[in-house]
């Protein structure tokens, strides 16, 4: 008598590095992808995706369940972004951002929701990127700590830019409770079921 296997449910985080696509098939010659970081199990994806340009936590799993409640709309999910910016925001444009700001994506208006938003006293202790960030000697830069509860198309650097003070890096430091902490770039982790069902609420 023949029996059905079930497949391992598997979860990793990453932390991504810049200039990585968050998949594993390359969309332009030349270009990295997460094969490219470690050697993932063929039935393993991202949950979501970050940016090419942006750095930091992105899980992966075959657990579609999992994927499907974290991405479900209805299901808000707290997504935390350490953000440094070019120039010294205003409790003005800090305020606007915690209430919402108007921006385009995919050539659409987008009123993004209510976010929490605060200026770190100091940057956040990260590794070195790779290229390192371009800076304007003449003008400062400022860290903020953005949560989100939506991921629209490269929604945080939309959105300071929107109040005047652009993205210089961007690294997605939690979702929900699963936090980058001390990983280095590139680095990857498993979680055990019950971690990563806890860690992100969905117990």
């Amino acid at each position: 008598m023949s029996t059905i296997s079930t497949p391992r449910l598997e979860y990793y985080v990453i932390y991504k590095p810049f200039n990585v696509l968050s998949q594993f098939t390359a969309e332009q010659e030349g270009q990295q992808t997460l094969k490219d970081v470690y050697d993932f199990p063929k039935d393993v994806y991202p949950v979501g995706r970050l940016d090419k340009d942006s750095e930091g936590l992105l899980l992966l799993t075959n657990d579609k369940n999992l994927n499907h409640q974290l991405l479900h709309p209805k299901n808000e999910h707290p997504r935390t972004y350490w953000v440094q910016v070019e120039g010294l925001p205003t409790q003005q444009a800090l305020q606007q951002l915690r209430a919402g700001v108007s921006i385009k994506v995919n050539k659409k208006v987008h009123q993004t929701l209510p976010a929490k938003v605060r200026l770190l006293p100091k940057a956040p202790k990260l590794p070195e990127r790779n290229p390192p960030v371009r800076f304007r000697k003449t003008v400062p830069d400022a860290w903020l700590e953005i949560s989100l509860h939506e991921g629209k198309n490269r929604q945080v650097r939309r959105m300071t830019a929107k109040v005047g003070f652009p993205t210089l890096r961007l690294v997605r430091a939690a979702i929900v409770e699963v936090k980058l902490d001390s990983m280095d770039v590139g680095e990857v982790r498993m979680l055990t079921q019950k971690q990563a069902y806890r860690w992100l609420g969905l117990v």
